[in-house]
């Protein structure tokens, strides 16, 4: 599924950033971090964030970083696609392709840090940072 097609909506609304980590259990540790466009040359933010939550790998895109503010999920995966949005339609459309693009070349290294980054030493995470490319 790309972009074109409807996102799937998994609730009745994409959940803000707050309130999936106030789901999660005292015995979860989640790394993350923000992305600028500047590091992806998508033109919004980029959350990236080992395991969270019960599903699968992905990334959240916001037009500013913020725990309360509308995001879109996409997958993680050499064919990602968006899984929910409470980003405006137009700001969802406008960031998307871009977004995409930058998850199918960097699947494997966020992946990698999606399973295993809470296993990374400081050194780790410089490479994975390093090597991520932009789009």
């Amino acid at each position: 599924m790309g972009f074109e097609e409807a996102p799937a909506v998994w609730t009745d609304r994409e959940p803000t950033l707050d309130e999936e980590l106030r789901a999660l259990g005292e015995e979860d540790i989640v790394e993350m971090a923000n992305l600028p466009p500047d590091w992806t040359g998508v033109l919004a933010t980029i959350f990236i964030s080992t395991a969270l939550g019960q599903h699968g790998p992905r990334i959240k895109v916001y037009l500013k970083p913020g725990r309360h503010q509308p995001s879109a999920s996409i997958s993680i995966g050499p064919h990602p696609r968006v899984l929910a949005s409470s980003l405006d339609p137009r700001d969802l459309k406008r960031i998307a392709p871009k977004a995409l693009a930058w998850v199918t070349l960097n699947h494997e290294a966020l992946t990698r840090f999606w399973f295993e980054g809470d296993d990374m030493d400081i050194a780790d995470v410089a490479a994975f940072g390093k090597g991520l490319h932009k789009v």
